[in-house]
Formats: C-alpha cells, structure tokens, sequence
C-alpha cells in the first residue's frame, strides 16, 4: 500500500473517473464496499481473470497500473455489475473510463487499432459498414461471400431497394462533422 505525503492526493484517479464526461453523475465509485457483488454476477469474471471488484479496488487506491492492464479489455459492457451494486456504482461505467483513458495515453492501440478500419468506413461511406481489410477474411470464412459482395447493388435493386451508399453530399456533410470532432486524427492515432 502506498503511502501518501501531505500534498498529494490519494483519490487523484478516482476524481479523474468521476469529472469525466462518461460517468454518470450519481455513479457511486467512491461508496463502493468492496463487497464483490459486482464480480459474483460478471459474465467475464466467470470466464476469464477480469474482476470488476479487483478493479474498482485498484482505482480507489490510485492505483494507475490498471490503466495499462490487459484485464480492463475483458468487460462485455453489459452492465450486470451495474444494475447489482448496492451503493449505486457501476464497475461497466468505470472500465469504460478506464479505457478511454488507456487510448488518450497511446497503451491500448493492440486493442482497439483493427477498429480503426470501422471509423475509416464512417469517413468513406458516411456509414458504418464492413471495413474493406476485412474483406478477404469473410471470404476465407464464407463461401460466395465476395461474389455477394460484388453482387449486392443488384440484389438490392432486384429487391426494390435503394443502393447501399449514401449521397455524396450526404456522405460530405458527415465526414464535415467527423472532422469537426477530430475523429479523423483519432483514427490516424489508432493506426499508429
């Protein structure tokens, strides 16, 4: 257990989670008990080594070593841990946090880069959709799927639909937005 000097402070990682705009405002990090509810009814817990309660433990002691913990990629957000506390915290809510603060340091491109793929799809398309890398994947694993692929417009028009791609001017004004947002350079940082 680390011990404090007077002008430090020891909640420095729980206050970061609580001002940040994922948490909830009534998110009960700091009444936690540590009374492993969380983890008794986790999905992930029953399947591997992530623990939500071993976690939460971990943030209350500023304990920053579990920002860069493989452990934290291993919450299926389904919120159980959340909808089980007693004292009203949400371990799913934290993770999140946790997460998004290991990507805005750089330490989880092996985790989330090949998603980079899906955002480079929203600023071609306009739309989310099956990242071309993918493609010969899907084609490994599914027979005929790049002739339906190559196929899809017509299918398509033979079922009364209208083709997949957006307008142009459509697809401009989202990719106008993304931009605005930076999620172009967010992309290109998760490619590193």
């Amino acid at each position: 257990m680390k011990v404090y000097k007077i002008d430090e402070d020891a909640l420095e990682l729980p206050k970061l989670i609580l001002k940040n705009i994922k948490a909830s405002e009534d998110l009960g990090l700091l009444k936690c008990v540590q009374c492993g509810m969380c983890t008794s009814v986790c999905p992930a817990a029953q399947h591997c080594d992530y623990n939500p309660r071993d976690m939460v433990e971990k943030v209350l002691e500023n304990d920053e070593s579990i920002i860069s913990d493989d452990k934290i990629w291993n919450c299926f957000y389904c919120y159980t841990c959340h909808s089980i506390c007693p004292v009203g915290n949400s371990p799913c809510e934290v993770n999140q946090i946790l997460r998004q603060i290991a990507i805005d340091r750089g330490i989880a491109n092996e985790h989330v880069g090949a998603f980079a793929s899906y955002g480079e799809t929203f600023l071609e398309m306009g739309i989310g959709g099956m990242p071309k890398t993918f493609f010969m994947t899907l084609h490994e694993d599914i027979e005929g799927w790049l002739d339906f692929k190559g196929e899809l417009d017509q299918i398509r028009e033979d079922l009364g639909l209208g083709p997949i791609k957006m307008p142009q001017e459509s697809i401009d004004e989202v990719n106008k937005l993304l931009k605005k947002a930076k999620f172009d350079k967010r992309i290109k940082k998760l490619k590193e």
